[in-house]
């Protein structure tokens, strides 16, 4: 599973580097936890600009009584997204990117779970592959949600944990954002483990274990 991350780049940067029109209102954070607002960017309008959104992290179905529901839906399987009755509405036509520079994962050991950090060599912020929903209901607040897309780790993360997040190369963030898309296998093809040899994980402190810690410690090395 993906159940922690970060981006704490500029939203300058962010701006520049997902071609948005605005520089998003974004305050860098190291430990993004399930039920927080996160970053994704959506393909909004008919001419499907790319456009911020903060969503909460934790997909709520449409016809859920109880939004709370969306807490056990932090991650969908790659595998069975399309097919899911809470995910296959939004896998078909709500597609986004989530935001990230880096997620964390936590290996067990004998002594306990040792949390490592995983991003990119040069530590460009990247894109996941998630979903979006929208709920209302005439008592309640509206809420627009999402989820991270999962799938088998690569050669990276398989000693580490037996998931990873679907990271999506530049060159399709387009392809998959477009609610046009309903190619079944064409999206299946995007949603594979991304190459190794462009990332990098090493080990971090447990001070990151805690959702209330957020600062630049959660990422440091351990020494």
């Amino acid at each position: 599973m993906c159940g922690r991350f970060t981006l704490h780049t500029p939203a300058d940067t962010v701006a520049e580097l997902f071609g948005l029109s605005e520089v998003p209102e974004w305050t860098p954070r190291y430990n993004l936890a399930p039920t927080q607002q996160v970053p994704t960017v959506r393909a909004d309008g008919a001419e499907r600009r790319r456009e911020f959104h903060a969503l909460t992290w934790g997909l709520i179905p449409s016809w859920a009584r109880d939004p709370k529901m969306g807490a056990r839906m932090i991650n969908a399987r790659a595998e069975t997204v399309h097919e899911k009755p809470s995910f296959r509405a939004a896998f078909r036509q709500r597609r986004c990117l989530i935001l990230t520079d880096g997620f964390y994962e936590w290996k067990r050991l004998e002594r306990g779970k040792q949390p490592h950090f995983i991003g990119m060599q040069d530590g460009r912020p990247f894109a996941l592959a998630g979903l979006w929903e929208h709920w209302e209901r005439p008592d309640a607040p509206p809420v627009d949600s999402c989820t991270i897309i999962t799938t088998e780790p690569n050669e990276l993360l398989a000693p580490i944990h037996d998931r990873m997040p679907v990271i999506l190369h530049e060159s399709v963030y387009d392809e998959w954002m477009d609610p046009t898309l309903r190619d079944v296998k064409r999206l299946g093809e995007l949603l594979r483990p991304f190459p190794p040899t462009r990332m990098r994980a090493y080990p971090i402190s447990k001070f990151v274990n805690n959702p209330s810690s957020d600062g630049p410690e959660c990422v440091e090395p351990l020494v």
